[in-house]
């Protein structure tokens, strides 16, 4: 396929070869967050599967667009979970992804490591491959995870009021919340 930017395809090559890196990074976390929705115990289960829903439908998005800019630029996008893997700078460690006091923490560091390996490639993006396309891309995505990581710290502060506070009912009782 040939590609319709203006950078060289050596150039291209390697500002691929960076995207189908993120693309498995994205969907990597996208298994967790989904195995995490799918699985999900505590006092505030409907709560979690509703927020983990919404998360993993906005890294749906975003996987879909990173995919399409690869295509853009005249490539194909990786797609087995075998090639994704063998890429990943992120590993699956079996983490306990029921676990409702350790999902938000899994996902959160999750989140700042793809944030951390955009923020570390994009300079040289725009500068030294010229792409400076897809390095308005990948602000573009910084800006998504940085939005997720935010509602993730506010969702978990949020939950940790619902289990830890009971609700009252007439002063004189009081309800833990179940889902």
């Amino acid at each position: 396929m040939k590609q319709t930017t203006g950078i060289s395809n050596q150039d291209s090559v390697v500002v691929v070869t960076f995207l189908n890196l993120l693309l498995a990074e994205e969907y990597v976390l996208y298994t967790k967050i989904r195995t995490a929705h799918w699985n999900v115990n505590g006092l505030n289960n409907f709560e979690m599967h509703v927020f983990l829903e919404n998360q993993y439908n906005a890294l749906d998005e975003i996987i879909d667009k990173i995919a399409q800019r690869i295509r853009s630029l005249g490539h194909f996008a990786l797609g087995s979970l075998k090639d994704f893997l063998s890429i990943s700078q992120m590993r699956d460690n079996n983490d306990n992804l029921s676990n409702s006091e350790q999902i938000f923490e899994i996902l959160l560091k999750d989140h700042e490591t793809i944030i951390k390996i955009i923020q570390h490639e994009i300079y040289p993006i725009s500068h030294q491959f010229k792409d400076i396309d897809t390095a308005d891309f990948l602000t573009g995505i910084i800006v998504q995870q940085e939005r997720m990581t935010r509602l993730i710290r506010s969702f978990s502060s949020h939950t940790d009021l619902i289990t830890n506070n009971p609700i009252h009912i007439n002063n004189n009782k009081s309800v833990n919340r179940q889902a």
